[in-house]
């Protein structure tokens, strides 16, 4: 039998034993058998209370070989892969709810670039457990309106303002570059205790009976020395690593789709003139497009377009701004005075086969990348940690069964393909070479587009799909319930009376309840008995125009989306779900 160290929990390991034991009475590479601590298990001919026989090579400095496995053998309860905004997010509510994270990235700089922009009203919302919302929006921007060029001639101006008034408490559409939502992100995650590692790299990952080991690399050293890796335990390994997903290739996880012909190019830059004004401006020019998207009121903006690939004279490594886009000042009426980034770019759109792969996880481009319409991707990678946090918390904290892990791909995948399907559709209608895309370029978006935006059904139906407001996990096994107009799976919806506002109990990260009306006696003392907290708001009209039904109990879970909806306002319910789905209350 042999001797093995464990460099986690400094015991002995007995091998016949399914797991890593605890052994009392014995420090790391002690050679006198009969100091060894006694087995806890029964393994047949070995009984409890004899020590194990061992192999002990009078070569080996057991002592030594032991510091050696502490020193390249961490343990965590879960592994990050990925420090973007996405792998920030999970390691901040993992964090705040008592989990212990490691997070590492193979790049050795954090992003200094604006890359994805937009903040929408559900991500916000989410923002609200971490009171990073209100930082979000003081230091970012709100777009005003669209304005719409056709052939250097100003056609439309489409105003946003608060287009989502009486939805949500942040009805905009709001601009915080990435650099600056990194910088924050992980401000607020270093003063919670934990640091992003940079310049590792995950090599290869294997997953155990409880946990999964990680081969991680030192970057900055050759590969050949062995003191550049280290093996990492943990409990969960999520993958936040993009759309080149070390974790989703160790898993062996296809990811199906396609890539677009047509190139792009992105540019971050600086100037002056009556368009930088705040706003945004769309230049149609016959096949010819690009968006202006300012991201302050005067000063700086982002440059999308397309790049007319037949006029290409370099090669595309090459290219610069004025290569690709030399009169798109003038089309918008602006001046450039700098370009403090450039970049080319394909549109890919692809969906994972699957977003689990036993204790591994897939989580935003890891899993799902699509066009930039609509800015919807860093918004749905946002979603998926969030959604994938509470899970594994409850799971790692005993409160809930592994089976409750399996709801992440069924409502996440669900509508990552939704959204993939969605972008696919727009953007082919806007960037393809086809009569339709023709007509929309140009008579549609200059002409019809601005007379529908003066509706204002049209507008909160824009907004509500944008916002991501309107995405439901009705189809969970996690969703039941139907009362008023509110169904299991629904996002709570805002209705603020007076000075109460019942999104403010929703900025913790817990199981609550939600009356509207009056409250059953059955049920405060279901909520007592489960500590959950129970939140009763007398009844008002206003509940009844959002679809809540008076006197109904609604069961919230940590993300909150209603997890019940019940009629009755009695808790039998509620039970029997705890039940079906292994979650432990209280």
């Amino acid at each position: 039998m042999r001797f093995l160290v464990d460099p986690v929990f400094k015991g002995v390991c007995c091998p016949l034993s399914h797991g890593r034991e605890q052994w009392d009475g014995v420090e790391q590479g002690a050679l006198n058998t009969s100091s060894l601590p006694h087995c806890s298990h029964q393994h047949g001919h070995l009984n409890k209370g004899h020590p194990p026989q061992i192999y002990v090579s009078i070569e080996v400095n057991i002592i030594a070989i032991s510091l050696s496995y502490k020193n390249n053998m961490t343990r965590t309860d879960v592994l990050i892969v990925g420090a973007g905004p996405t792998g920030l997010v999970m390691a901040l509510w993992l964090t705040r709810q008592g989990v212990n994270v490691r997070i590492i990235d193979k790049s050795e700089v954090k992003a200094s670039t604006s890359r994805a922009m937009a903040i929408h009203a559900r991500t916000l919302e989410l923002y609200g457990q971490l009171d990073l919302a209100d930082e979000v929006v003081a230091n970012g921007h709100k777009i005003a309106a669209t304005n719409v060029w056709a052939g250097g001639v100003h056609r439309a101006r489409i105003p946003f303002g608060d287009m989502g008034a009486g939805l949500t408490p942040y009805p905009f559409i709001h601009i915080y570059p990435q650099d600056r939502h990194e910088r924050l992100l992980e401000a607020r995650l270093n003063a919670m205790g934990v640091h992003v590692e940079r310049n590792r790299e995950l090599i290869e990952s294997q997953e155990q009976e409880s946990y999964i080991t990680a081969r991680l690399r030192d970057t900055t050293k050759p590969e050949t020395d062995p003191e550049g890796e280290e093996t990492c335990e943990a409990s969960f390994i999520v993958g936040c690593d993009g759309a080149h997903s070390a974790v989703r290739q160790t898993c062996e996880i296809g990811f199906e789709g396609a890539t677009y012909s047509q190139l792009f190019y992105v540019a971050d830059v600086e100037g002056s003139g009556s368009g930088l004004n705040g706003q945004a401006h769309l230049s149609l020019n016959g096949a010819q497009f690009f968006l202006l998207m300012a991201y302050d009121k005067d000063r700086h903006a982002r440059l999308n377009g397309a790049v007319d690939q037949s006029s290409l004279t370099k090669d595309i490594s090459d290219l610069t701004l004025e290569d690709v886009a030399p009169d798109c000042g003038k089309a918008v009426g602006i001046h450039i005075d700098k370009v403090n980034w450039f970049s080319t770019y394909h549109v890919h759109h692809r969906v994972a086969e699957s977003f689990r792969c036993g204790r591994a996880f897939l989580v935003g481009d890891a899993a799902h990348i699509h066009s930039p319409v609509g800015g919807q991707g860093m918004n749905t990678g946002i979603g998926d940690a969030i959604n994938l946090s509470w899970k594994l918390a409850a799971v790692l904290q005993g409160q809930a069964n592994m089976s409750l892990l399996d709801s992440y791909e069924v409502e996440r995948r669900a509508f990552a393909v939704l959204l993939v399907n969605t972008t696919d559709a727009a953007f082919n209608a806007i960037a393809s070479g086809g009569y339709l895309s023709s007509f929309i370029r140009t008579l549609f978006i200059p002409y019809v587009a601005p007379i529908l935006a003066r509706f204002n059904l049209v507008r909160q139906r824009v907004f509500r799909g944008v916002s991501q407001i309107m995405l439901n996990y009705r189809d969970s096994m996690l969703s039941t319930g139907l009362t008023g107009i509110v169904q299991g799976g629904d996002r709570v919806p805002w209705a603020p009376v007076g000075d109460l506002d019942n999104f403010e109990s929703l900025k913790e990260i817990t199981w609550q309840v939600h009356v509207y009306g009056d409250v059953k006696d059955e049920l405060e003392e279901w909520c007592q008995s489960k500590k959950v907290p129970l939140h009763v708001f007398p009844w008002h009209e206003k509940y009844q125009s959002v679809g809540l039904g008076k006197d109904a109990a609604y069961l919230i879970r940590p993300d909150s989306y209603v997890a019940v909806a019940e009629s009755s306002g009695l808790p039998d319910r509620y039970n029997q779900y705890l039940n079906d789905n292994s979650v432990r209350l209280g």
